[in-house]
């Protein structure tokens, strides 16, 4: 099953959604696809959806796709990657009203940059993005919060001493 994660964010996503049911329709994408579709004002005609999903939930679907197709935000990355699925990011574009700006096409670079993710931003590429990353070899999550934690632990520490003298 392909699990599509739009967030719970007020944008919508309609272009990827439209997309899918496409390649679903067509034939191009047989693989089961579920979507939490958020905000949306487009409902899935070809595959099955629901607009929100409790945390319970949103693990198990995680725990049961093949892929996971996000937008761009870093808790649903993270999360996929943390249970070692194959993540495809279609990060929302402010040109099409899908966010305010473009930090989640920046977000999904730094992910992309660092062979954590496969990153589509053409949704005409959507086919070959998802086959791509149903073949490709990702690397996997690793975790830098306790080294950063550690930093602003010395930091904090080096003021304190600096405060004392």
């Amino acid at each position: 099953m392909i699990f599509v994660i739009l967030g719970t964010q007020k944008f919508q996503f309609n272009r990827l959604l439209k997309e899918l049911d496409v390649l679903v329709e067509n034939g191009s994408l047989r693989e089961e696809v579920f979507a939490q579709i958020g905000h949306s004002d487009y409902e899935p005609q070809h595959y099955q959806f629901k607009r929100f999903v409790n945390q319970e939930e949103f693990e198990q679907l995680i725990d049961c796709s093949s892929v996971v197709i996000t937008h761009s935000g870093v808790g649903s990355i993270i999360t996929a990657k943390k249970k070692n699925k194959p993540v495809l990011v279609v990060p929302r574009l402010s040109k099409f009203g899908e966010h305010v700006d473009d930090h989640q096409l920046e977000i999904a670079q730094a992910f992309s940059s660092n062979n954590q993710v496969v990153m589509c931003t053409e949704i005409s590429g959507l086919s070959q993005a998802i086959q791509t990353v149903m073949n490709v070899e990702l690397d996997p999550y690793v975790s830098h919060q306790s080294t950063a934690i550690e930093f602003i632990n010395q930091y904090l520490r080096k003021l304190e001493m600096e405060a004392n003298l």
